[in-house]
C-alpha cells in the first residue's frame, strides 16, 4: 500500500504543489544539473516558468561566470560532461532566447515544438541494440549515479516495493517523472512479469487520486535511453490520441496507423508481452487505469527515420509528436504523421 503518511499522492493538487516545490528546492540548492532540469521543466510548462524565472537567471549568471573564469585560467570544470554540453548550447542561444514549448493539433495527433529538449544527449538511443535484454552496465548512465540523486522527486514504499521517482530532465508531458522500482537492485530495462503486474496495480491505485495518471515504457530497440529499469510517469486527464474510441483496438471502426493492441487485464497483456520477448520484437507500452496499450514495432535503426524526430517512443506511438524546430512544427500534417507511423509496422 501507499503509506498513509505520504501526502504526495493524495490528490492532483497535492502532487502538483509538491512537484513545483521540489523544483524550487533544486533551484535554491544550485548546481548545473538542477539548473538544466528546472530550466527544461519551466520552458515546457508556463505554470512553472513565472515562479522560476528570477532564480534561473541568477543561477545561469553564476554558472556562466564560474565556467568562463575556469576556462580563462585553464582549470578543469567539475561538471557532468553531458550537462556541460547542454549548458554551452543554452549559452550559445541565450537563456532569454530559449523558446517555450508550444503545442497544437494536426487532426487527432498532438504536436509540440520542444526547444530545450533538442539539446538533450542521445545516450544509448544512438546505438542499435542487438537484443531486447542487455546486462546492466555500471559504467554507463544509470539512476544510481551520485549526481542523479539531486534530481530525485520522491522515494518510499509504493505497493510494497521501494521506489524512487525522479524528475524527467527534459520533459515532454505534464508532471513528467521517471519511476525506478528497487533502484539499488540495478535491474536492466527488461520487463519481467512481476514488474508488469506491479505497474498495472500501481497505475490503478494512483488513478484513484491522480486523474489521468499513467506510465510509458520503452523496451531496448524501441528507443529506451537508459538501461536501468524505469517507467515514465505523467498526468494527462484528457488522455492520448490512441485512447480515442474511434480506433479499432478500442472497439471502433478506424484502423490505427501503427500496430496497437489494447488489454483490459494484466494476465492477457503479459502473455502478449512474453511472446514479443520470445521473438525478440521491440515494443512500447502505455499503462493507463484499466487498460494497457501495447505497440509491437520495427527496431530502431531498421527503417528510415524522419528528420523531424529523435525517435519514436511510447509517446509518439500514443499520438504525441515532438519536433525541434518551428518549421517542422508548423509544416507537419496528419497525413505525414500517419505515413511515418505506418513505417513502424512489422
Amino acid at each position: 500500500m501507499i503509506s498513509n503518511e505520504e501526502p504526495l499522492f493524495a490528490s492532483g493538487e497535492a502532487f502538483s504543489a509538491a512537484f513545483s516545490a521540489g523544483l524550487d528546492g533544486l533551484l535554491n540548492k544550485g548546481g548545473l544539473g538542477p539548473f538544466i532540469l528546472v530550466c527544461a521543466n519551466a520552458t515546457f510548462d508556463h505554470r512553472l516558468y513565472k515562479a522560476a524565472a528570477a532564480g534561473l537567471l541568477q543561477l545561469y549568471a553564476d554558472l556562466r561566470d564560474e565556467y568562463v573564469q575556469a576556462l580563462q585560467q585553464g582549470r578543469e570544470i567539475q561538471a557532468v560532461e553531458e550537462d556541460l554540453l547542454v549548458f554551452l548550447k543554452i549559452h550559445a542561444v541565450g537563456l532569454d532566447r530559449l523558446q517555450p514549448t508550444v503545442k497544437r493539433k494536426a487532426g487527432i495527433w498532438e504536436l509540440q515544438f520542444n526547444h530545450l529538449r533538442s539539446f538533450r544527449p542521445k545516450r544509448i538511443t544512438a546505438r542499435v541494440p542487438e537484443h531486447l535484454r542487455a546486462p546492466f552496465d555500471e559504467a554507463g548512465f544509470h539512476f544510481n549515479k551520485g549526481f542523479m540523486q539531486k534530481e530525485s522527486f520522491w522515494s518510499g514504499e509504493l505497493l510494497g516495493r521501494h521506489a524512487t521517482l525522479y524528475y524527467n530532465k527534459y520533459p515532454f508531458v505534464d508532471f513528467h517523472g521517471l519511476l525506478v522500482p528497487e533502484r539499488d537492485s540495478c535491474l536492466p530495462q527488461y520487463l519481467t512479469e512481476a514488474h508488469h503486474f506491479y505497474l498495472w496495480e500501481a497505475t490503478a491505485t494512483l488513478a484513484q487520486t491522480l486523474d489521468g495518471v499513467g506510465f510509458g515504457y520503452n523496451s531496448l530497440g524501441a528507443f529506451a535511453s537508459v538501461n536501468h529499469l524505469h517507467f515514465q510517469m505523467f498526468i494527462k486527464p484528457e488522455g492520448f490520441p490512441v485512447m480515442a474510441p474511434a480506433w479499432r483496438h478500442n472497439g471502433g471502426e478506424m484502423s490505427y496507423p501503427v500496430t496497437c493492441r489494447a488489454f483490459s487485464d494484466p494476465k492477457s497483456a503479459w502473455s502478449a508481452i512474453h511472446q514479443l520477448h520470445e521473438n525478440e520484437t521491440p515494443y512500447n507500452l502505455l499503462y493507463s487505469s484499466g487498460c494497457l496499450y501495447l505497440f509491437p514495432r520495427r527496431k530502431q535503426g531498421g527503417y528510415t527515420q524522419p528528420v523531424w524526430t529523435s525517435g519514436f517512443t511510447w509517446h509518439e506511438l500514443a499520438g504525441g509528436m515532438i519536433t525541434f524546430n518551428r518549421e517542422d512544427y508548423e509544416r507537419l500534417d496528419a497525413a505525414a504523421i500517419e505515413r511515418e507511423l505506418a513505417n513502424l509496422v512489422l
